[in-house]
């Protein structure tokens, strides 16, 4: 991963600083350039849309910054330590499809794609995602980790109950996890989770974690079969979104949680993530196999993310997400 940035650098000391001033000199030794060069890169920020504030032997102070989606803001609130290439765009056919391309590609990586829209957005077995540009996050997070294929199916699980804990931060919302991708908020409809993965015979060539957020209503409201079945982020909390931070705060959780799937360090916590999160504990569900139905209680998940049903006369049977789905309620 190439040095640091200096422009991140000078973005991420003067968002630290708030309302204070930071120096000139200050800023060109943590770069380790010239005080005429840091002016140089002052102008070329101007130029994407941030406002200084500048005052002789005081410094700069931001004033302004971009309130739409923006790699370098996104970048700039991400952990020091993180490394993560942040790609931006207005719109695209599929997040998950760019950040694909882009590891094909030979991109650097772990890599994140982040659009207001899609115009071909999927979600699970291949269904169509609304992806309209109305404020809503559509993220794909692509890396290469070190693992056997078998472990895969623990990915999906893992990374929604991750998710549910960052907005139950973030947000002080109470989300839910549905087996098996999708995140709610009082049965309703929040975000949908799309792995999709290349493989060779004993690797995972390139994983991609793709995480579609429902931050705004559509402009006509919730219409067809999602009307009373989908919820936005604008519609159960007060809290503003700066959509930047929001975004930064998503794809450090997603770094970590990524760095805990590689390390094999995260059975343990994803059991008990899942136990808080479950929306299906111990409720009654019905599956579909082809044409059969399947009904029982469900039970959670075992260590291989597979769903838990207690079935007719108490026999516990686990199914695959790629075998089975939910019935609709």
């Amino acid at each position: 991963m190439k040095a640091a940035d200096p422009d991140v650098i000078i973005v991420r000391e003067l968002l630290r600083a708030k309302d204070d001033f930071v120096s000139g000199s200050d800023l060109a030794q943590a770069i380790g350039i010239s005080r005429v060069a840091i002016w140089q890169h002052m102008e070329k920020l101007r130029d994407r849309g941030f406002t200084f504030e500048a005052i002789r032997s005081r410094g700069y102070r931001l004033t302004e910054r971009p309130t739409e989606l923006d790699a370098l803001m996104i970048r700039a609130r991400l952990p020091r330590k993180a490394k993560c290439r942040v790609i931006t765009l207005d719109t695209v056919d599929s997040t998950n499809d760019e950040a694909m391309r882009q590891a094909g590609h030979g991109s650097e990586m772990p890599l994140v794609v982040i659009s207001r829209e899609q115009t071909k957005g999927r979600g699970r077995l291949g269904r169509d995602w609304l992806s309209e540009p109305n404020g809503n996050l559509y993220l794909s997070f692509v890396f290469q980790p070190q693992v056997a294929p078998e472990k895969l199916p623990t990915i999906t699980p893992w990374v929604g109950v991750n998710l549910c804990s960052f907005l139950a931060d973030y947000a002080k919302i109470t989300p839910q996890v549905k087996w098996p991708n999708d995140l709610q908020v009082d049965g309703l409809k929040l975000a949908g989770i799309l792995t999709e993965a290349r493989l060779d015979a004993d690797r995972i060539r390139d994983l991609v974690i793709g995480c579609g957020l429902n931050l705004s209503p559509p402009s006509d409201g919730w219409q067809g079969e999602l009307a009373g079945r989908a919820v936005s982020m604008a519609e159960i909390t007060d809290r503003s979104s700066d959509i930047n931070h929001f975004a930064a705060g998503l794809v450090a959780r997603l770094l970590k949680a990524c760095d805990a799937f590689q390390e094999g360090t995260f059975t343990d916590r994803l059991a008990e993530l899942w136990h808080r999160y479950d929306s299906l504990r111990g409720r009654e569900i019905t599956l579909l196999h082809g044409r059969d139905t399947i009904t029982g209680i469900g039970h959670g998940i075992d260590h291989e993310g597979c769903l838990l049903l207690e079935t007719s006369g108490g026999k516990m049977q686990s199914f695959r997400a790629g075998e089975v789905t939910l019935a609709k309620r």
